[in-house]
């Protein structure tokens, strides 16, 4: 394929880069950089998300709010997320991996201080929506960046440093809450996010784009001098070719990626890719996360008591996703969500149960324990799975779009979440509401048993080429059946 006009190609570029070895600590200290500053995003969105949960009791004082009101202020932010993923897989294609991640941290630092000087309930709402813009831009920019820019080897380590950086962010807001509560200062538990928010603004100014995005806007030398920096110099040349080829592929094509959306082997990824967003919210976490004083408070502890226990809320999901990523690369993306699953209907089953119990301290403790072993499960597998395969399983051309699409269904799903748990609660008790959490995982464990990608060890390019392949033999079964029959 001839190279874009006044460009050259990957190949004639990687023979002018100077044959020096990059050092392996440099190569290092520079993907470590990139993980840690990148990943703030991810730390902001676990803040803005876990926050919430401290700080409802005394908004409900404050402002009066009933259960539809909690729905309504903690569910703001995820259609704004919904929203928000939408245009970051569109603004990250066009714009970029970086400069994308740098107009959601401004939104990010403003949100932030909108929301703690709130002076009424539909200011409130409003502010948390436009801040779920921020959420929901990078909850898609930085898992996408991450996959782009990590060796192939690493990729999954890296990408779930996403994850944990999420679960850290509800941690720290876990932690914040409990120190402020007792000055029931809940505006300064939702304005401190401004200040990771801007860690993250100026960071981004020293990070390069990916080399994949580079490749797609026809700029291959500054493709090359990241590789340089990740690679050892003699695997420079075949990367930079296994991205041109999978970009080539698309380019041939001359479609548009709508249109491209409608290929049947993509659309069926995008399917599969949606129904995996659903998983991930459909089976209850983030009730847990954004309501546990609440839960809590059911079982007869009192509020301060509760905020203080939902620390350990935060301690485990840390922990687990911790655990997740020194075995994601290892057991495999399938086994993890398989075995998580499992674990997760046992534990909602037994959480049920347990509500069913009269009102004790050690009932209290139970319930707070199960709520653990529960998350340990969920963000260990379940969580750190999913967003490593939406972020490695589409093709280059559509990755933006088709990632932002599916994320967009886990925002609306989280939304519905988040607005009908309160009253849930109220009307079929905790109970009933944890064992409808447990049926879900059980359809849940069915889907990803038949649908859930194996992506572990593949390059994102072969990883493309193989689903091309797995598409044409299915094609070619159906035409060999049809004929047969």
């Amino acid at each position: 394929m001839t190279a874009p006009t006044g460009q050259r190609t990957p190949s004639a570029i990687s023979e002018n880069i100077p044959a020096r070895r990059p050092s392996a600590r440099h190569a290092k200290r520079f993907i470590v950089a990139i993980a840690a500053i990148a990943a703030l995003g991810g730390a902001l969105f676990g803040y803005d998300t876990g926050v919430v949960s401290g700080a409802l009791p005394f908004m409900e004082s404050h402002f009066g709010l009933t259960s539809l009101g909690e729905g309504i202020i903690t569910s703001a932010l995820l259609i704004g997320a919904a929203f928000g993923s939408l245009a970051g897989g569109r603004m990250s294609d066009a714009l970029g991996r970086r400069n994308s991640l740098l107009w959601a941290g401004a939104v990010f630092i403003g949100g932030a201080l909108a929301v703690a000087l709130a002076p009424t309930v539909p200011f409130m709402a409003v502010a948390r929506f436009v801040l779920g813009l921020a959420v929901g831009s990078a909850s898609v920019i930085t898992p996408l960046y991450l996959s782009e820019i990590a060796p192939p080897h690493i990729r999954g380590r890296l990408v779930s440093f996403n994850s944990l950086m999420i679960v850290s962010g509800q941690l720290l807001a876990y932690l914040i809450n409990a120190v402020l509560a007792h000055w029931e200062a809940w505006r300064w538990m939702l304005g401190l996010a401004a200040l990771p928010a801007v860690a993250l603004f100026v960071g981004l100014f020293f990070l390069p784009d990916t080399p994949r995005w580079y490749i797609s806007k026809g700029r291959p030398d500054e493709a090359a001098r990241v590789l340089r920096r990740t690679l050892p110099a003699e695997d420079v040349a075949a990367e930079l070719a296994r991205i041109e080829h999978a970009r080539s592929l698309e380019a041939d094509a001359r479609r548009g990626a709508w249109r491209e959306l409608r290929t049947p082997w993509v659309r069926r990824l995008l399917l599969v890719g949606m129904g995996l967003a659903t998983v991930q919210q459909i089976t209850g976490v983030n009730a847990v996360i954004y309501f546990a004083p609440k839960i809590l408070s059911a079982t007869g502890l009192g509020t301060n008591a509760a905020i203080t226990a939902t620390i350990a809320v935060g301690v485990i999901s840390v922990l687990a996703t911790a655990a997740g990523m020194s075995l994601i690369d290892r057991v495999g993306r399938r086994p993890m969500l398989l075995t998580g699953l499992s674990g997760m209907t046992v534990s909602l089953a037994l959480l049920g149960a347990s509500f069913q119990l009269p009102h004790a301290t050690a009932v209290s403790y139970l319930v707070l324990g199960l709520m653990v072993l529960y998350l340990a499960f969920m963000q260990a597998t379940l969580n750190t799975g999913v967003w490593l395969l939406l972020a490695e399983m589409f093709p280059l051309r559509v990755r933006g779009l088709a990632m932002g699409a599916a994320v967009f269904v886990m925002w609306l799903v989280n939304f519905g979440v988040a607005l009908t748990f309160p009253l849930l609660l109220d009307a079929l008790g905790a109970g009933v509401t944890f064992w409808l959490f447990g049926a879900m995982c059980v359809l849940s464990l069915l889907f990803c048993k038949r649908y859930a990608p194996e992506t572990r060890g593949l390059a994102l390019e072969d990883l493309e080429d193989e689903l091309r392949k797995a598409d044409k033999a299915r094609t070619a079964d159906k035409a060999r059946t049809a004929a047969s029959g």
